[in-house]
C-alpha cells in the first residue's frame, strides 16, 4: 500500500475480536505488494493482538511482501516492548507526540 493510505486499524486487538481482525489483515495483505499499518488509534492489545501481526509478518515473508507498522499506540507499543519482540518487527516504535510526555 505504498502508493495508497496506510491502513488504519481502529479497533483493539484483543482475542475477543481477533478472528475478524485476521481476516482483514490478511485480505489487505493478499492485495498488495507492501501493506502499512498505522495503530496509533489502537486503544487495547493483548497477546491475540501481538500473534496477528507476528502471522501478518510471517504470512508477508512467505509471499516475498513486506509488511511495516508506520503508527504505533501506547497500547501496541507496550505489548511489543513487554515481549521483546520489536526487533522481530524491525520498524521504529512510532508515538505521537502528544502521547510521548
Amino acid at each position: 500500500m505504498s502508493s495508497s493510505e496506510p491502513l488504519a486499524i481502529t479497533e483493539d486487538l484483543t482475542i475477543y475480536n481477533a478472528l475478524e481482525q485476521k481476516q482483514l489483515l490478511l485480505d489487505a495483505l493478499a492485495s498488495s505488494s507492501e501493506l502499512e499499518l498505522n495503530l496509533a488509534q489502537v486503544s487495547e492489545m493483548d497477546t491475540a493482538g501481538l500473534q496477528l501481526l507476528v502471522l501478518l509478518k510471517m504470512e508477508a515473508q512467505r509471499a516475498g511482501k513486506c509488511v511495516r507498522i508506520v503508527a504505533h499506540s501506547q497500547a501496541v507499543s507496550s505489548v511489543i516492548d513487554f515481549c521483546n519482540m520489536a526487533t522481530e518487527f524491525g520498524d521504529p516504535l512510532v508515538i505521537p507526540a502528544h502521547e510521548a510526555s
